[in-house]
């Protein structure tokens, strides 16, 4: 079951002005002695732009930084009555990473001024008069250890480094190199957590701040963002649209949640209240949201909207992968010009297929009155799109469905010399986007022949389709093995054969 943490890779950012559209959720945490539910999801941040890095000040009141006017302020939430409180109201920077300082009524936060300089300060709940607590250090992010003693991830360069700093002699010492942003205490002990990068890999280290003594407790192969403990022995770990648990006392990981939620998408970070009953967890934008918000304001007209979706190094190709251009100045300057060039150009989408961080919408792109019909591929990343690609109606090829259907019937029979006899002898099959696993008739026997004989029960349901010529995209609903999951299949068809298979998982 450790598979389950592998699906995707975090992108670890130490910068906090790249702010995504996300929201803030609460879920009510049930557990016996071996099971731990997480119910009753709520979205108690609700507002347009970055809403981020939450933390409980007590049982009933959840911390986090929130976006208004321009700049981004600390705001509360009461549990019980669901209101909301600004905490700050900085004009000249922003507030990020809000924590309750151990034994008094304040707010300890990162402030980003506008002209650049990045400092630890405090909040007094009462007066709200802000006082610098770290002036020499740049910290990214932080954790109390008591209210002389705290634990931070310091920005060196283009990396972080772990810094202990007692308040009460002005002592600030390093002891360890390339961590991440999350920094919890573990329940029961007098210990720190943390996320090392070094050699290439996550590692999950415990750091005594008295003693500089630091321990590893689980290696990782690929980049964590963040972790929670809920116990001293359990840790919860999220991973795009699942929260793992991982249990250090006999190295075990299970699913603990999958979300089918639309909202939850990637989970970047989660915090759990002192009493272990409620789970806060922060998610990106749905990217069919950010897809939808992209064709309104192409159909708006709306330039300055219609470019803020994609990222700065955003790749614009014809399927499979011939590349158009790369970068985001090329792709507002076509806009620019189609749009003014167009102002009644609209886009009508006649189907939608998502999956992951990946939509594909079937389109009708009316141009002065002449219309294209077309499927556009979007690849999106921490709330921007990342990479589109055209695929283009060449010509009209009545005859792909029924020789997409004709696999799909061998595949559900599992008769292999049918399945194989739809495919062209050097079919090239692709993991999403271009990891070629099979290449050849041969390849592809040998490798389904295997996978029918290991799975009895197994099945393909098509839920969607989308056809663009000699091009069929399939959203389909598989069982394996008793096990149920949705992928997106891509077939290019050639002299009545398939070509290309390119599967999105």
């Amino acid at each position: 079951m450790k598979k389950i943490i592998y699906l995707t890779l975090f992108a670890i950012s130490v910068n906090l002005m790249a702010q995504s559209n996300t929201e803030v959720f609460l879920l009510d945490i049930t557990s016996t002695k071996d099971v731990i539910e997480l119910k009753n999801l709520k979205n108690i941040s609700n507002s347009a732009g970055y809403d981020n890095q939450p933390s409980f000040y007590d049982n009933n009141t959840v911390l986090f930084s929130s976006t208004r006017n321009n700049q981004t302020d600390i705001k509360s939430y009461n549990i019980s009555t669901g209101e909301h409180f600004w905490i700050t109201n900085t004009s000249l920077g922003s507030e990020y990473s809000p924590l309750r300082i151990p034994n008094k009524e304040s707010v300890s936060a990162v402030r980003l001024d506008d002209n650049g300089v990045q400092r630890l300060y405090q909040y007094n709940l009462a007066t709200g008069k802000p006082e610098i607590i770290l002036k020499d250090l740049k910290v990214g992010y932080h954790v109390w250890y008591n209210q002389d003693i705290l634990v931070s991830s310091v920005l060196v360069g283009d990396k972080m480094d772990l810094v202990i700093s007692n308040l009460k002699d002005n002592s600030n010492l390093t002891v360890h190199n390339n961590v991440g942003c999350s920094l919890h205490k573990i329940p029961n002990s007098n210990l720190i957590s943390f996320i090392s990068y070094e050699n290439n890999s996550s590692t999950i280290k415990s750091l005594n701040p008295t003693t500089g003594d630091i321990k590893t407790i689980k290696s990782l192969p690929i980049p964590i963002a963040d972790i929670c403990w809920f116990s001293e022995n359990i840790i919860l770990i999220p991973d795009g649209k699942l929260i793992a648990q991982f249990n250090t006392s006999n190295d075990s990981m299970n699913i603990l949640q999958h979300f089918k939620e639309d909202e939850i998408n990637e989970i970047s970070r989660v915090s759990i209240s002192p009493d272990g009953k409620r789970l806060a967890l922060v998610s990106e934008e749905s990217p069919v949201t950010v897809i939808q918000k992209h064709v309104q304001a192409f159909n708006n007209n709306d330039l300055e909207s219609l470019t803020s979706f994609y990222a700065d190094n955003v790749i614009v190709q014809n399927f499979p992968n011939d590349t158009l251009y790369e970068g985001y100045s090329k792709l507002d300057s076509d806009f620019r010009a189609l749009l003014s060039n167009n102002p009644k150009a609209s886009i009508e989408i006649l189907k939608r297929i998502h999956k992951g961080k990946v939509v594909i919408d079937e389109e009708r792109l009316n141009i002065n009155g002449k219309v294209y019909h077309r499927a556009v591929l979007y690849v999106i990343q921490n709330g921007k799109i990342n990479s589109k690609t055209f695929i283009q109606q060449k010509e009209e090829l009545p005859e792909a469905e029924a020789i997409v259907e004709q696999q799909l019937e061998a595949f559900n029979s599992k008769n292999i010399d049918a399945f194989v006899k739809t495919f062209d002898s050097e079919v090239k099959a692709y993991d999403f986007p271009n990891r070629l696993y099979i290449q050849g008739e041969k390849q592809l026997r040998t490798t389904f022949s295997d996978f029918f004989s290991q799975t009895p029960d197994l099945h393909c349901e098509i839920t969607n389709r989308i056809i663009i010529g000699s091009v069929v995209i399939d959203e389909e609903y598989l069982t394996v093995n008793g096990d149920n999951y949705n992928a997106i299949a891509i077939y290019e068809i050639i002299n009545g054969k398939i070509s290309r298979m390119t599967t999105v998982r």
